[in-house]
């Protein structure tokens, strides 16, 4: 038996069957023809990095160490003086394996003889087996990629993932590979313009390669080929420079690119959705109840923004508040894997009732109709890990958080808890016994495939 992982990033599952209902992808909707398509949940936030975790560690990025795309340590633990923060978006991306729980082990790590293709994990992962992997001279040309917007060397990468692929299929017992192009053309073209049609047609090529290949020498029966995301994608045609604004309510801010501010008060951190870290002099995590008064002044004012969806703060240790300006707000809670949603002014994800000591499933379940998926494990998840902000904050639909520095003009967006954002697709080789809920599950499935023990502390469940 061995495992393969394909990646499209950015590919959100509406499109995808549209895409695949249209005949742009046939090789993908012979595979939906024969086992059928799974929507299913990623991560929050929904962004490239964190939203890889849940692949390779079936673990939820804020307990795994990576509450976002940039962060804050607080506790000066892992980052160093002048700015004690991290952003994966340039040479920091070679800090991601030693930022990872060292406690929770990799799949790369778990199954011998692994190859990764385009990973930002690869703990575990021998030089030899990495490709286009973690490097110094990878990580100049991702960066000269991305913030020269080199869209045609961007499906170039592709294609040499594709390559490696295909020509890999048979010897490697496990198989991740990521392709960007799909996210990166949507940024700059929208979710739906031919450009991204023609990034998606590279991932199609290369599962009918697989494919041909293994059924011509016979193993395809034996090969567990999954295609999938780790987030979605929706327009977006108003930037919040959260910075600016910041920094109008009297503030001095941290935050990317000029990251040293001496002065700072306030860390933004902002990945597609943003965190705030206030009264960043403190090195322990103030709850909302032990913040500054400015602090909490600045809480109510960022939830007046027309930008802001949904404010999260941390209450205590394992209770979250969730504000919403016109839902008003409730309590999520977390009991080791129990979850609890109580309305208090409001229900901001409108669910119409209170929801007391769930399993992760049945909390899944409950919001899998709503326009925020899984928010209830989400958010304690993400509100409730140690280096995440003290103010988290998903973005109303039509809005980013970033409005300078970005290499091109977005005109397509993901980051928040919204459904868009959210719900990704996931195309299987064979039927599933299971029921495959969330992106964490992935990870586990494949070690069951495999023959390989599930680890314990794993957020996801097999669906094998």
């Amino acid at each position: 038996m061995n495992v393969i992982v394909l990646l499209a990033d950015g590919a959100r599952a509406d499109w995808l069957s549209s895409a695949m209902d249209s005949g742009a992808a046939p090789a993908l909707a012979r595979l939906r023809a024969e086992c059928g398509m799974h929507r299913v949940t990623s991560v929050f936030p929904t962004v490239t990095g964190p939203a890889y975790v849940p692949f390779l560690m079936g673990r939820f990025p804020g307990g795994a160490g990576m509450p976002g795309l940039r962060w804050f340590d607080r506790a000066r633990t892992r980052c160093t003086f002048p700015d004690y923060s991290r952003s994966y978006t340039g040479y920091q991306l070679l800090n991601v394996d030693g930022d990872l729980d060292a406690q929770s082990p990799t799949v790369f790590e778990l199954v011998p003889g692994s190859v990764g293709a385009f990973s930002m994990i690869t703990r575990g992962l021998s030089s030899d087996r990495r490709f286009i992997a973690l490097s110094p001279k990878s990580a100049l040309r991702a960066a000269s990629i991305h913030f020269l917007a080199r869209n045609a060397a961007l499906l170039e990468v592709d294609r040499e993932v594709a390559a490696e692929v295909v020509a890999r299929a048979c010897e490697a017992p496990y198989i991740y590979a990521a392709f960007g192009s799909i996210d990166k053309l949507s940024h700059a073209f929208g979710h739906e313009s031919p450009e991204v049609l023609s990034a998606l047609k590279i991932v199609d090529d290369a599962v009918a390669a697989v494919r041909a290949k293994l059924e011509r020498l016979g193993k395809w029966n034996d090969t567990r080929l999954w295609v999938t995301s780790d987030h979605g994608h929706s327009r977006v045609s108003s930037h919040e420079d959260l910075e600016r604004v910041v920094a109008g309510f009297g503030h001095v801010v941290r935050a990317h690119p000029w990251i040293f501010r001496p002065n700072a008060d306030v860390a933004v951190m902002v990945s597609g959705n943003a965190m705030a870290y206030v009264d960043i002099n403190r090195r322990e995590r103030p709850y909302i109840g032990g913040m500054s008064p400015r602090s909490r002044e600045l809480a109510d004012q960022l939830l007046e923004r027309p930008s802001v969806d949904l404010l999260i703060a941390q209450l205590s240790e394992s209770a979250s508040e969730l504000h919403s300006l016109v839902g008003g707000h409730a309590v999520i809670t977390r009991n080791g894997r129990r979850y609890s949603y109580e309305r208090g002014t409001g229900d901001p994800l409108s669910l119409g009732a209170d929801i007391r000591d769930v399993s992760a499933n049945e909390a899944h379940e409950i919001c899998s109709k709503t326009m925020y998926p899984d928010a209830i494990v989400q958010v304690a998840e993400l509100a409730g890990a140690s280096r995440s902000g003290d103010i988290i904050l998903s973005a109303a639909p039509g809005w980013d958080f970033r409005a300078r520095y970005e290499p091109v003009n977005h005109v397509s967006t993901h980051g928040s808890l919204r459904r868009e954002h959210m719900e990704v697709p996931l195309l299987v080789s064979h039927t599933a016994t299971g029921v495959p809920r969330r992106t964490v599950d992935l990870m586990p499935s494949a070690l069951t495939a495999l023959g390989i023990p599930i680890p314990p502390g794993l957020d996801g469940e097999s669906f094998e």
